[in-house]
């Protein structure tokens, strides 16, 4: 917008993981940095609006780390211009975490003016005549090894060459990655500076763009190019050019000096998890409502053997009550805990379909009971074939609001019943009720860890199971690229055979690490058995999964068994194989 009282601009907008998600592929010294390319576009697209077309200086004060949830807001300043044409120009940013009041960090100020006329190198030839090539075997392992760990999207360079105190290169953006949005993609001048270490840089620190000097970008939407890194004139930094096959000019850049990367305190990004925290004491244990219960007793309640029984009561004239309790047990005897924890959540899943398609209780509410099924606390042993339930009632509470009440207990004594009517009363559609406290669950900030150093390699094989999806791919490049594991087994239905695998290989052992790729049902036992002997696993991310998506009035006992077995049979396969 232009502000009428200066003359001056102000650009805004906002920059995340989730919109931007190629900026996860810049990650210097563990953090994801918003690469100085980045800043230097957001300039330029600044003088498009000003009508300047060079970015004169530009000058990165502070990096931009980007939090891996949420983002952060930005807004791109330029001042009046004085009387030569030129204009001030700085990027600020604010946690978008915070409140509007919280403060803008400044992270790059410069100058903008006119464009210069520039006149590209024919460059007939190429590569240029007297240039070398340069092994690039290894080139971007021993940047990750510095610090800069890039990941594919940042991954441009694909053949150098030396002549002198000249470096020539061939930079590209992966196929698939659109630069329509941007003058010059980041991705693809960044590329282009990191051959810079060849000319006096260090390639054994993690070395970033400070000052930039005489910016242009000549043509747009450019996905690969032929690049020229030379002393500038100026005998500060380098300058560098690209062009695209023919020699026409892409962009310029005058100067652009290097130095060692300097940590930034972190924007808040915090981690998150669930705590129960107390929410009252019981004292007291109100009768006053109509309740009833299914298959068995609770004091002050009315019971019936069943929902069928009740439906047939309400409909000969009974009252309608408000509140209908059903404890849940999981059934013993059953062989393993897999097919009980299924035969737990395809119980309860007819019961809530029958529940929400009574018009005759539409007003009441049912109030599903567990006993020791979440990890509400105080120290007490789970009942883990009881959790599917909470996460199957969960998704029936988000598509029918204010039917279905979970409660966790401890024991259903008298004190439990106590907590449950009044944690009931008090609205809460979610509670445990322990040692007579009604406790509630709450997102809290939890501490991170910090990942170790990318030269600090942790020692030993992680398993990422569901390796060949988008999630277990995510994952495997994450832990490589964090310094997390010095090995990974990858397993998949199709091991190597499956989509993408080859490419997700390539990927990791350019980052160093070693790889295993096995071809595994994870939910059969014995051929799980079979991958992981001999194996000394020192972390498991298990991300195999399968996808039947439904509202759940629509579930079948078959959808919800398939999908389960190869998450929580796994799991439990995978707990038991690992002890």
């Amino acid at each position: 917008m232009t502000l009428p009282a200066s003359g001056g601009l102000v650009l805004t907008g906002r920059l995340s993981l989730a919109g931007q998600p190629w900026l996860a592929d810049h990650v210097v010294a563990g953090q994801v940095i918003v690469p100085g390319a980045a800043l230097v576009e957001m300039a330029v697209r600044a003088g498009d609006e000003a009508g300047c077309g060079r970015v004169e200086e530009l000058v990165i004060e502070a990096p931009l780390v980007l939090p891996s949830q949420g983002g952060v807001r930005v807004q791109v300043t330029v001042e009046e211009a004085d009387e030569s044409g030129r204009r001030a120009v700085a990027v600020y940013a604010q946690a978008e975490a915070g409140t509007f009041e919280e403060e803008w960090t400044r992270h790059a100020t410069g100058v903008l003016a006119s464009a210069n006329v520039a006149i590209g190198e024919s460059w007939e030839q190429w590569p240029p005549p007297g240039a070398e090539a340069v092994d690039l075997d290894g080139f971007y392992p021993t940047l990750a090894g510095s610090g800069l760990s890039y990941g594919p999207v940042f991954q441009g360079l694909r053949a150098a060459w030396r002549r002198g105190e000249e470096l020539f290169a061939e930079v590209a953006l992966p196929d698939g990655v659109s630069a329509t949005d941007f003058g010059l993609h980041p991705a693809l001048l960044d590329a282009a500076l990191h051959v810079i270490p060849g000319t006096g840089g260090r390639p054994d620190r993690a070395e970033v763009p400070f000052a930039w000097g005489d910016v242009v970008v000549h043509a747009a939407d450019a996905v690969a190019a032929r690049v020229r890194v030379a002393p500038s004139a100026s005998g500060e930094g380098v300058s560098v050019t690209l062009a695209d096959t023919t020699g026409g000019l892409i962009a310029s850049v005058g100067s652009v000096v290097l130095r060692p990367f300097a940590a930034a305190a972190p924007v808040r990004d915090d981690l998150f998890g669930v705590e129960w925290v107390p929410a009252f004491a019981v004292n007291s244990t109100d009768m006053s409502d109509r309740w009833a219960v299914l298959g068995g007793e609770l004091a002050g309640a009315v019971s019936y053997a069943d929902l069928s029984v009740l439906l047939a009561a309400v409909g000969a004239g009974e009252s309608v009550p408000e509140v209908v309790v059903v404890r849940v047990v999981p059934e013993s005897g059953v062989e393993g805990v897999a097919a009980a924890a299924r035969g737990a959540a395809v119980g309860v899943l007819g019961l809530v379909q029958e529940w929400l398609a009574a018009d005759l209780l539409a007003g009441s509410r049912l109030v599903v009971v567990t006993e020791r099924a979440v990890d509400a606390g105080p120290e007490a042993p789970i009942e883990v074939t009881a959790a599917p339930v909470w996460g199957l009632v969960r998704v029936a509470q988000s598509e029918h609001p204010g039917r279905l009440v979970l409660v966790d207990v401890d024991e259903l004594s008298d004190e439990a019943v106590a907590g449950l009517r009044a944690g009931v009363a008090s609205g809460e559609w979610q509670f445990a009720v322990r040692a007579g406290q009604v406790r509630v669950p709450r997102l809290v900030r939890v501490s991170s860890v910090a990942a170790p150093a990318a030269t600090e390699r942790r020692a030993g094989t992680v398993l990422v199971t569901g390796a060949s999806g988008a999630l277990g791919g995510l994952v495997a490049r994450h832990l490589a690229a964090t310094g997390r594991a010095e090995r990974l087994l990858l397993v998949s239905r199709r091991g190597i055979e499956a989509s993408g695998m080859p490419e997700l290989v390539a990927d990791l052992e350019g980052l160093g690490v070693e790889v295993m790729v096995a071809a595994c049902d994870v939910a059969d036992r014995g051929e799980l058995a079979g991958v992981l002997a001999g194996v000394p696993l020192t972390g498991v991310v298990h991300a195999a999964g399968a996808v039947d998506d439904g509202l759940a009035t629509a579930l079948s006992p078959g959808r919800v068994a398939a999908v389960m077995r190869p998450k929580v049979d796994a799991a439990w396969h995978l707990h038991e194989l690992t002890r």
